[in-house]
């Protein structure tokens, strides 16, 4: 979608369809630019900082393509103590994840940074966001029905809560959209305060 915020071009740094969405509930014009870089964590690297230099390399890729735009990239992981759990591989990979996070408390944080135009202070617009979420218990049946679904696959922690995944979680502690891959309030404060004109502050 070829568009334009006044006569500031906004670019999501993602090839994520549920943080397109999100981004497009708020009535924001944006193209989508996808970042390809090297998502390994560093050696004892904790949870935080991994997905906000994630969300800055991301926004400072695509902005060095996009002269002119102001650029939006985010980075989520789960947290389960203080193992980083990425994105499961198989079916078997799932239904361990699932048995460990089953009726326990873990965090989901993301990273949310705003490159400027042409790439200037790619950090100086960034945050990241905590929510705990808290899984029901689950019995062997669920696990194994959900890993099944084919819906963990491609999700951070295996689960997605927005579709099949939402009978997991028995409760959550922030932002919701958080869990699903970009928190809306956050991310409206920084474009605000970057001065990306939004839908409401038009004349």
């Amino acid at each position: 979608m070829h568009t334009s915020v006044g006569q500031t071009r906004l670019v999501l740094a993602s090839a994520s369809p549920r943080r397109r969405e999100l981004l497009g509930q708020l009535g924001l014009a944006f193209d989508v630019s996808a970042a390809d870089i090297d998502e390994t964590p560093h050696q004892g690297e904790a949870a935080p900082a991994y997905v906000l230099r994630l969300a800055r390399e991301k926004a400072r890729a695509v902005a060095t393509r996009t002269p002119g735009a102001w650029v939006l990239a985010a980075d989520t992981t789960v947290v389960l103590g203080e193992e980083l759990l990425g994105k499961p591989h198989d079916e078997a990979e799932v239904r361990e994840m699932m048995g460990r996070l089953s009726g326990r408390t873990h965090e989901v944080q993301t990273g949310v940074a705003l490159a400027g135009p042409g790439g200037e202070h790619p950090g100086e617009y960034s945050t990241v966001v905590r929510t705990r979420v808290t899984f029901r218990p689950l019995s062997a049946g669920e696990i194994a029905w959900y890993a099944r679904t084919g819906e963990s696959l491609d999700k951070a922690g295996g689960y997605a809560i927005q579709g099949k995944g939402g009978f997991l979680v028995a409760g959550i502690e922030g932002s919701p959209t958080n869990v699903i891959g970009l928190p809306l309030g956050e991310t409206l404060e920084l474009l605000a305060r970057a001065g990306v004109p939004l839908p409401w502050s038009k004349p």
